[in-house]
């Protein structure tokens, strides 16, 4: 991990709020989801990014019943499936 130097204190609601430089170079907006990791005594963030349900592909994305898949996956699904299928 790189370290910053910056410091930042909790606020009374568990709050933490990141400067505007490092928002600005890690284009950060407003209401970005982020999760959240842990690993021992760490805590990580990293920005939310939509992937496939079964790959982790992040590109070319449908919404299916509320999960993410790529049309790759689906074409696959369909070759297992024995559907012949125009591209």
């Amino acid at each position: 991990m790189k370290s910053t130097g910056i410091v930042r204190r909790l606020d009374e609601l568990g709050r933490i709020t990141l400067p505007i430089e490092l928002r600005r170079s890690m284009n950060i907006s407003e209401h970005d989801p982020f999760e959240i990791f842990t690993e021992d005594n760490t805590i990580i963030l990293k920005k939310y990014e939509d992937t496939d349900v079964f790959t982790g592909e992040t590109g070319d994305l449908i919404e299916y019943h509320g999960k993410k898949v790529s049309r790759t996956s689906i074409l696959e699904m369909a070759r297992l499936a024995g559907i012949s299928v125009n591209e």
